[in-house]
């Protein structure tokens, strides 16, 4: 039986359903390293599980995932710590987590439950359904950070809602509500938020108790044409965002979010 023992997650499986919930309440559940690699984990895990027939995905408190931890980038030094890294290290953690996944076989459905920003709006749109809560917010604000939106929203943004709105919406970093989200294709449903885990459970509890040859074969798929764009493009973007992350810009970025200030870009490449 796998372990599902994790300091920055909450794994609970009942009934051939697997929730995982993100668990850094505290930071609005933002990536660290830690949680970067246990969520790398878990989906490798769960695609193995024989027990599981549905999963769930959600965060705890009043958010889904702010993105990766900026305020941890500005205490370890920002663009500068990641001068001593490994050459490509951003890139191959990166390309495993959404590998992992596109792999995982049974169907996942987000439970967004509040702000998806960054890289929590790329793990939100990656599972197979989405449903949103009436209070919930998604935008990919990798470009207000100083970075290149290259953890995957390049991808699955314009598979979802076409390249036009992708581009105006990853350039710009703009949030929008549960309710534009819906509107415009990138969610599948908003229901009222104290309403959200029992739909997400009925939805969950349908698909793992229906055809599962059918269902995941379906899943399959249709994930082919995500693998397509994502072979296409996920290994530029990661390139460029690690690219960006040693820039000045994200440095800027990272410490006037510390500091409670608007950032001053020198616009410089």
């Amino acid at each position: 039986m796998p372990d599902y023992n994790y300091n920055t997650l909450l794994v609970d499986k009942k009934d051939q359903i697997l929730t995982i919930t993100l668990n850094r309440p505290e930071r609005l559940n933002a990536v660290d390293e830690v949680m970067h690699g246990e969520l790398e984990d878990v989906f490798a895990t769960v695609g193995r599980d024989g027990e599981v027939s549905a999963v769930v995905l959600t965060g705890a408190g009043r958010g889904f995932c702010s993105g990766g931890d900026v305020r941890a980038m500005d205490e370890r030094g920002g663009a500068i710590a990641l001068q001593h890294r490994p050459i490509g290290a951003v890139s191959i953690s990166g390309r495993r987590l959404i590998h992992n996944m596109l792999w995982v076989e049974q169907p996942m459905i987000c439970a967004l439950n509040g702000v998806a920003a960054g890289l929590g709006a790329t793990i939100a749109l990656f599972c197979d359904i989405i449903y949103a809560s009436d209070q919930a917010r998604i935008g990919d604000t990798h470009v207000r950070a100083g970075l290149v939106a290259g953890d995957g929203g390049a991808v699955i943004w314009p598979a979802l809602i076409g390249m036009a709105k992708a581009k105006e919406l990853l350039m710009t970093g703009d949030i929008i509500d549960a309710q534009e989200a819906e509107r415009i294709g990138l969610i599948n449903k908003v229901v009222p938020h104290d309403d959200l885990m029992d739909t997400v459970m009925a939805l969950a509890k349908r698909l793992a108790t229906g055809p599962a040859l059918a269902i995941r074969g379906t899943k399959h798929a249709l994930n082919k044409r995500i693998w397509s764009e994502l072979n296409l493009s996920l290994d530029m973007g990661l390139a460029l965002e690690e690219r960006s992350s040693r820039h000045d810009d994200h440095k800027e970025a990272a410490k006037a979010f510390v500091e409670k200030r608007t950032p001053q870009y020198k616009g410089t490449i």
